[in-house]
């Protein structure tokens, strides 16, 4: 199979498989470990994330996480696709506080690090409208 392994993966790509390959094989960061959201997905939460959303997100993962924002289009990677990967297994509340805390410098993406920006209160609420379907 000449497609697969990671010499042959298409540009993006590496740094997209580099968080997965990380988590899987070494966990988060010991500062996220155990990471468990404190937000109920209550109507009030979930649209408060979605404002958030709408205000910190959507330019790059697009208004409902199909990656099709307008600001997102010429990132290599992609932006993510959340509506789908917050279904996957992998996408525990550790894993997203991670990944939305510390953004993507440390492989190499253009994922920017809201840890300073966003209470993590705000970001909880964020997972729990992405969560929730993207209402």
């Amino acid at each position: 199979m000449d497609g697969w392994g990671h010499g042959n993966m298409g540009p993006g790509q590496q740094q997209r498989m580099q968080r997965h390959w990380t988590y899987m094989n070494e966990g988060v960061p010991a500062a996220y470990r155990g990471a468990r959201s404190t937000i109920r997905a209550t109507p009030s939460n979930v649209s408060e994330g979605r404002t958030l959303y709408t205000e910190n997100c959507a330019s790059c993962h697009g208004a409902e996480g199909l990656g099709d924002g307008e600001a997102g289009r010429s990132l290599v990677p992609s932006p993510a696709l959340l509506r789908w990967f917050v279904q996957m297994p992998m996408s525990g509340d550790e894993y997203l506080l991670w990944t939305i805390s510390e953004g993507g410098e440390r492989f190499g993406t253009d994922m920017p690090a809201f840890k300073e920006v966003l209470s993590e209160e705000d970001i909880w609420k964020i997972i729990a409208y992405m969560r929730a379907g993207f209402p």
